[in-house]
């Protein structure tokens, strides 16, 4: 169950947090695994360092903006093989009431979080649907439904990321292609070690298990539906809340 021994496997923003994670987790069943970052060498460098000689064996970093039409082509076109699972993890926030968000921030949230998962993942169904295989999943977010406040531009992009997938799942269904999102709840990452421990409390009560998620655990929801098994899942996304 759950093997991805010789697969290929892109997880864009892959070094960082859920990102990490999920990069992990693949590399754990056999993967071999691009993750991709913007930026942040040092945390790319890191994940690197973290894992074992056998898995850095298998493991690449790519820099590169996913928002970049120019660059995810040229990307895709240095890969060695054609993916077999592509995770569209990448993702930024910018909060602000929308009455005080700048134009710039609005843009900015949509082009990385939504324009990008439609390069990527045009890209992914191009090299997919030569092979007649391929599993795509999205790292969504309950903002999508739920409307928390300050993220207007955020939740838009989530929701987009949803429809995506949904109209996405239909087109490529007689390749063999599915196509999935995984909405994560409040994840023990570092977006949230610089909360008010009175912010924490009141997020920690909204979770009927009480608690907030590992990231590991968001990275076994991932493997599920990016898996062989889940041959019959797509166009649907799976919760992973803790109850909220």
């Amino acid at each position: 169950m759950l093997d991805f021994e010789g697969q290929n496997v892109i997880v864009t923003g892959g070094t960082r947090g859920i990102g990490a994670a999920i990069s992990a987790a693949f590399l754990g069943r056999g993967a071999h695994v691009v993750a991709t970052y913007r930026g942040d060498q040092s945390a790319a460098q890191a994940f690197l360092a973290s894992r074992s000689v056998a898995e850095q064996a298998r493991l690449r970093l790519a820099e590169f903006e996913v928002q970049d039409a120019a660059a995810v082509e040229a990307f895709f076109g240095d890969l060695e093989a054609p993916p077999q699972v592509v995770v569209n993890n990448a993702g930024i926030r910018k909060d602000a009431i929308v009455g005080m968000m700048s134009h710039d921030d609005w843009r900015k949230v949509l082009a990385v979080n939504l324009e990008g998962t439609f390069l990527v993942s045009k890209m992914a169904v191009k090299a997919m649907s030569r092979q007649r295989y391929g599993r795509i999943v999205n790292i969504v977010s309950p903002s999508a439904w739920m409307g928390f406040t300050g993220q207007a531009n955020y939740a838009a992009s989530k929701a987009g990321q949803i429809a995506m997938a949904k109209v996405l799942s239909k087109e490529v269904a007689t390749r063999n292609i599915t196509v999935n999102c995984i909405a994560p709840g409040f994840v023990d990452t570092d977006l949230l070690k610089d909360l008010l421990e009175d912010d924490k409390k009141r997020f920690v009560s909204m979770v009927p298990l009480g608690r907030f998620a590992r990231a590991e655990e968001i990275a076994h929801a991932v493997l599920f539906v990016a898996s062989k098994e889940a041959s019959y899942v797509t166009g649907t996304t799976l919760e992973v809340t803790g109850g909220i």
